[in-house]
């Protein structure tokens, strides 16, 4: 989102100068404003557009990554943060939709229409090594209790329950 850049533009000019924003997903050559905001700020130097990762890679940024930061306006269940948690890096993430609930106590959550929102949740995981440290701790744990094997055997338990109502 817009937001996005001009987060990363406030953090740049309060007191984070040597911060990099990586850009990833197949669907940014869809979004022309992004660059173009990118281009406002002056930031282009400081930004970069990876669009679609290979897994392998996409594993490798998260573990490099201070903080991932996904502001969606709209989840229906939020991959990427859990990816991110997975791999303990700290999350900052909107307050709306699923996102709240798939990542629990394990992210920082924010508000995706409000950049100094965005921008405080950034700060507090950059600047507070505690916070960092806990979210490091709790975001594997968190991501855990979802998985593949998890989710069939609820539906497989739901469907066995609904079976007998019938």
């Amino acid at each position: 989102t817009l937001e996005v850049i001009d987060a990363f533009a406030g953090l740049r000019r309060d007191g984070f100068p040597d911060l990099t924003l990586l850009i990833i997903g197949d669907e940014i050559s869809k979004l022309p404003a992004l660059r173009h905001a990118v281009h406002a700020h002056k930031l282009h130097k400081h930004v970069r557009f990876l669009g679609f990762l290979p897994d392998e890679t996409l594993a490798v940024l998260y573990r490099l990554a201070a903080v991932f930061v996904f502001p969606s306006l709209y989840e229906g269940f939020g991959l990427p943060p859990l990816e991110a948690m997975a791999s303990g890096t700290p999350v900052v993430t909107s307050n709306v939709s699923s996102l709240p609930e798939v990542v629990g106590d394990a992210a920082v959550l924010v508000d995706p229409h409000e950049v100094d929102s965005i921008v405080d949740g950034i700060e507090r995981v950059l600047s507070d090594r505690e916070l960092e440290r806990t979210l490091r701790e709790k975001g594997p744990l968190r991501a855990r209790e979802f998985s593949w094997e998890r989710s069939v055997a609820r539906t497989h338990e739901i469907y066995r329950l609904v079976g007998r109502w019938q």
